[in-house]
């Protein structure tokens, strides 16, 4: 590109990048690559500036890819950008601006070729690019050594070793955007990649030594959450014609240097994103998300998923087993505020990576005292449905059937009283405890279920949750107490809509047109079975904690003619007896006491009468208890979902839409 490039429409024609990826040799010794790697052009913000610059890699990569059999230029660009990272660090410790704002360059440009490079081709064939040399046409190195490999290496030993500075953050920025576009093969097949080079570079070889430093490097990245230099210290020195800055993959994000389309398919909805305040935190979260998720081998687990669940709280003085590799500590007070502060699709990703699969993390998260720091976000999320996709839904409700599966965390919710809750807006909540808060959403998010998407499986879960909490609700939220009823209520129309439906469906004549009829049957086994659950939901909480729940006792007798149908219906009847029983004793009660009673008064009389009714009256059930239990084969949905995450957040990326065959995209 070189120091006149100030431009990006300058780039189609620029002489630098014509005799990289032009017919010529070039040296490793070359002064050449000082002036590559010496350019400055001003960020793009427009779409036709953000296609122009692709075009313009593409234009070169297309010279290169016919070139470089006989001029092994990306080769030598790759061992010049190689003997770089062997004085990064001792070059950050001098200051030196000028040899790691070149670097910064160096790596700009491979990344950009690499990018397009894995979009056009094989792995077998990008690695034949980088083992062609400088001899006759078509020939390539015959030594052991493995260019991309190295390459591959030393980005991650550019990630771990290389102090966070002021002039070190765009290039440490940069090699975590390297190492994911290394990765990004995946984009380019519909189905989910089981053996790959670039993973066998990762899991094995000179890279597997540095897991566990790679992944802590990654965790700490998102918990620091450092923001960019300040302008005046980036590395860039200024242009006397005042050309600008070139901001590459790192920092150029913050104003935009490349863009990313909005997925489609996958997720249903997508917002637009805040400028990002730490372009490091997000990118490092969406390498270590990519490589957790990178599918075992025969013979090779993934050793990045190993270290991620199994890591342990720095005031752990406990020798890690022998059995666990890739083993490390980092401290989990930090990463608990740095969880309950990030409300990305990406962050919740990896909260529910860490409570799943790391019994450490859960064990601490579950012993915190202040819980709600953790679980409000998460209850803002599933409120914001409307807003969210449903990827992100999905890890938010699957947290809290995590959390709910832990008695001592159904128990503790019930005494956080929280005040003025500003985001709910149904109704104002001036008091209100956070267990009766996550009633509530979760109540809200079965209802928004029902009317929009139908969507069984986040019913259940739902579902799972609130019967994971029932036998603890304690000290109920009237409005809390109300939403359960109102929701067992619409489910009783829903109920009697659909019986209705099917008897006349049975009543009618045949239909003589070839569209066929609704499954009556099923729907109706679906919705009597959600009826069920939410019947042994109001069970549970009455056999083992009446007496704490006055509003529900309160809520049912207002509402009792809604369970009057079910008491002599087979799929109800055993556990409509507590429930009918609860409701005769207090109406029975209640009308000893006389007519025109006031609410507190019916409440005075419920809580004199939970000490009289006899617990030896309630039949006792077993106990409700569902546990998250993932899918076979997770990789088919949590790779797709990682990937649209990178398409769609990581910063100073792009892939054209019509490229991608991982997930249907929109191609706008």
């Amino acid at each position: 590109m070189g120091s006149n490039s100030s431009r990006i429409s300058d780039l189609p024609k620029n002489e630098y990048l014509k005799k990289l990826s032009g017919t010529e040799s070039i040296s490793e010794n070359d002064p050449f690559w000082n002036q590559l790697f010496s350019f400055s052009f001003t960020a793009p913000t427009s779409s036709t500036e953000l296609k122009l610059l692709e075009e313009a890699t593409i234009s070169v990569c297309k010279s290169l890819v016919e070139n470089n059999p006989r001029t092994g230029n990306l080769g030598a660009l790759t061992k010049v950008f190689l003997s770089r990272t062997r004085e990064l660090r001792l070059s950050a410790e001098c200051q030196n601006h000028i040899f790691i704002w070149q670097t910064h360059n160096a790596l700009f440009i491979i990344c950009c070729l690499l990018k397009v490079f894995i979009c056009e081709m094989s792995e077998e064939e990008l690695q034949l690019q980088f083992m062609y040399e400088e001899k006759s046409p078509g020939s390539y190195s015959s030594n052991s050594e493995d260019l991309l490999e190295e390459l591959l290496c030393s980005l991650v030993q550019l990630i771990t070793d290389t102090p966070l500075l002021d002039i070190t953050y765009d290039i440490s920025v940069e090699a975590i955007s390297a190492m994911v576009v290394f990765l990004s093969c995946q984009l380019f097949h519909k189905e989910v990649l089981r053996q790959s080079i670039s993973h066998k570079y990762l899991m094995q070889g000179p890279c597997l030594p540095y897991t566990s430093k790679l992944v802590k490097t990654l965790l700490y990245n998102f918990i620091r959450q450092e923001k960019p230099p300040p302008p005046g210290t980036h590395v860039f020195p200024p242009q006397s014609d005042g050309g600008g800055l070139l901001y590459g993959l790192a920092s150029g994000v913050a104003t935009g240097l490349w863009t990313v389309f909005t997925l489609g398919g996958a997720s249903s909805k997508t917002t637009a994103s805040p400028e990002l305040t730490s372009p490091l935190a997000n990118q490092s979260l969406l390498l270590l998300l990519v490589l957790v998720n990178l599918t075992d081998t025969p013979d090779t687990p993934n050793p990045y998923r190993q270290a991620v669940t199994s890591f342990k709280n720095t005031q752990d003085s406990s020798p890690f087993p022998s059995s666990i590799p890739h083993a490390f500590q980092i401290n989990f007070n930090s990463l608990y505020t740095a969880l309950c502060e990030q409300q990305s699709d990406q962050a919740t990703l990896l909260l529910y990576t860490l409570l799943h699969q790391n019994s450490n993390v859960r064990t601490y998260v579950l012993a915190r005292t202040d819980m709600e720091n953790l679980v409000l976000p998460i209850l803002e999320i599933l409120y914001h449905v409307e807003e969210r996709n449903s990827h992100h839904v999905y890890m938010a409700l699957i947290i809290l059937l995590i959390l709910t599966e832990d008695d001592g965390f159904n128990r503790s919710i019930h005494e956080v009283i929280l005040k003025n809750i500003t985001w709910y807006s149904e109704r104002v909540l001036t008091e209100i405890s956070l267990g009766s808060l996550l009633i509530l959403v979760v109540i809200r998010t079965i209802q928004y279920n029902m009317t929009r998407t139908r969507d069984k499986y986040l019913h259940t879960n739902c579902l799972a949750a609130l019967a994971n909490m029932s036998a603890q609700f304690r000290s109920l939220h009237q409005y809390a107490a109300q939403r359960i009823i109102s929701l067992f209520s619409l489910l009783s129309k829903k109920h009697n809509k659909v019986l209705e439906q099917a008897t006349q469906s049975l009543r009618g004549p045949l239909s003589s047109s070839d569209v066929p009829l609704p499954d009556y049957a099923q729907d109706l086994s679906v919705i009597e079975e959600v009826i069920r659950m939410m019947l042994e939901i109001i069970n549970s909480c009455l056999t083992n904690s009446l007496h704490h729940n006055p509003n529900l006792v309160y809520a049912l007798l207002y509402k009792r003619d809604l369970f009057e149908q079910f008491r002599t219906h087979p799929s109800f009847q055993d556990i409509m007896q507590n429930i009918d029983l609860v409701i005769s004793f207090f109406s029975s009660r209640l009308l000893q006491a006389g007519a025109e009673l006031s609410v507190e008064r019916v409440l005075e009389i419920i809580k004199q009468g939970v000490v009289a009714l006899p617990k030896d009256r309630l039949k006792k059930f077993p106990e409700l208890k569902f546990r998250y239990v993932e899918e076979e084969q997770p990789e088919e949905f949590f790779i797709p979902y990682v990937w649209s995450l990178v398409y769609n957040s990581a910063v100073g990326l792009y892939w054209n839409p019509q490229d991608i065959q991982l997930f249907a995209m929109d191609s706008d």
